[in-house]
């Protein structure tokens, strides 16, 4: 049992954790900054063209952080702003006074901005750190972007104006074999949008919830078709015999999305295959009976061949740089065809486009190799050498035993990988 006291102490050791996260975020952005100085001032001694100078290094922070590329080029912005740009928002989130998040809030809304006016809003935010005290997310970005339009209101519309080409639909898993869809829209489309399955809903009386018939709309405004009835879109189910046929409780595994129950698989497959509006195919893998790994393929051709890439794309599942959860997009050569690279199942592996093009920079290696027990495993080294290393995930079934696997092609309403 804790007394007041202790309490007390807790509290107050969260709160000084919770300043030193800010203290290292501060820091990271300072080391960051400096190794951007450091890599292009020594990529141009070595003749590298300017607008190859820093390729890769964004991917480079991510894998120190073990972090997402994706964001990796966030940090490396949010870095040179800091410290080259706003110097009074770094102080703040050195001593504390700002989560990283809100200092990242702060330099996302001064980013249309000249230099001389975001140093101008950085100054006005955060020179004063007590002005700080009590505000929130939202208040935060409100404030950053009021002082953002007093001093340069024609730069806000036009970043504003420049907005609505980065509209756009997002896909990703979510708990309980449901995904979210995401679709970033211009404001006067997208209340419309929330305000036509809103009225949807107001308007029917059947007996589900107001979000099952607002989900329910959008399915079937979008697909042409009830939301009831499977859609013509080919999902990747990769699912063992046993689980299939047997009754085992093995889980299934939808390649970008990830697993998902036996009996959710299984119900599935019966539906594609018993519901006469949609189309099944069966095509049958073999998994390695320890590790899980699918059997070799290799071909020798300059790029990989339709089966052989679906090969690994079942087999990679998403992005295979280590902490990039990214839908694969490019079948890359590990070790490049250019150079003697085998156009085989091991030498290739997965990528999303960010990854395969940073590979390109100098100073990166990448090499895979299958170990005795069938496991792929990619190995990437960076300019300065760190080594990161990534393994294909293994496929649904029971160590020890030689099962086939079935891959199962069909129609019905998850549209994972079209989607993604």
């Amino acid at each position: 049992m804790f007394d007041v006291v202790d309490e007390a102490g807790l509290v107050d050791r969260i709160a000084a954790l919770e300043r030193a996260k800010c203290a290292a975020a501060a820091e990271q952005a300072v080391l960051t900054a400096e190794l951007d100085t450091a890599r292009r001032a020594r990529e141009a001694a070595d003749g590298v063209p300017a607008a190859k100078r820093g390729k890769g290094l964004a991917s480079e922070v991510a894998l120190a952080r073990h972090d997402s590329p994706n964001r990796g080029g966030r940090h490396l912005g949010f870095a040179r702003a800091l410290v080259y740009e706003m110097p009074h928002t770094l102080a703040a989130l050195a001593a504390g006074r700002l989560s990283e998040w809100r200092a990242t809030l702060i330099v996302r809304e001064s980013a249309c901005l000249s230099v001389a006016d975001r140093r101008v809003l950085d100054a006005r935010m955060c020179a004063d750190t007590k002005s700080l005290e009590g505000k929130g997310d939202k208040r935060i970005a409100a404030d950053a972007k009021a002082i953002a339009y007093e001093l340069d209101p024609h730069a806000v519309v036009d970043r504003a104006a420049r907005a609505e080409s980065e509209r756009s639909v997002w896909v990703r898993p979510a708990p309980d074999n449901m995904t979210y869809v995401t679709a970033l829209l211009p404001m006067p489309q997208g209340v419309s949008v929330y305000a036509a399955l809103r009225r949807e809903a107001d308007t029917c009386g059947d007996g589900r919830s107001r979000g099952q018939i607002m989900a329910d709309t959008l399915v079937e405004r979008v697909t042409g078709r009830p939301a009831e009835v499977p859609v013509p879109v080919t999902v990747d189910l990769v699912i063992t015999d046993d689980t299939l046929l047997g009754g085992d409780q093995a889980p299934a595994r939808v390649p970008g999305y990830g697993p998902i129950p036996a009996a959710v698989a299984c119900q599935l497959v019966n539906r594609a295959v018993s519901d006469d509006r949609s189309h099944a195919t069966l095509r049958r893998l073999y998994r390695h009976p320890d590790s899980g790994a699918l059997i070799a393929m290799e071909s020798r051709a300059r790029a990989f061949p339709k089966g052989l890439t679906r090969f690994i794309a079942v087999r990679d599942d998403t992005c295979r740089t280590p902490y990039c959860d990214a839908p694969i997009r490019h079948t890359d050569h590990a070790v490049d065809h250019a150079t003697g690279g085998p156009t085989t199942a091991v030498n290739g592996r997965g990528t999303c486009a960010g990854c395969n093009y940073d590979k390109q920079a100098p100073g990166w290696r990448v090499s895979t190799h299958r170990d005795r027990d069938g496991t792929h495993t990619c190995e990437i080294v960076t300019p300065t050498g760190a080594r990161h290393h990534s393994q294909a995930p293994p496929l649904p079934g029971r160590p020890g035993h030689r099962r086939s696997i079935v891959e199962v092609a069909f129609a019905d309403h998850l549209a994972w990988r079209n989607a993604a």
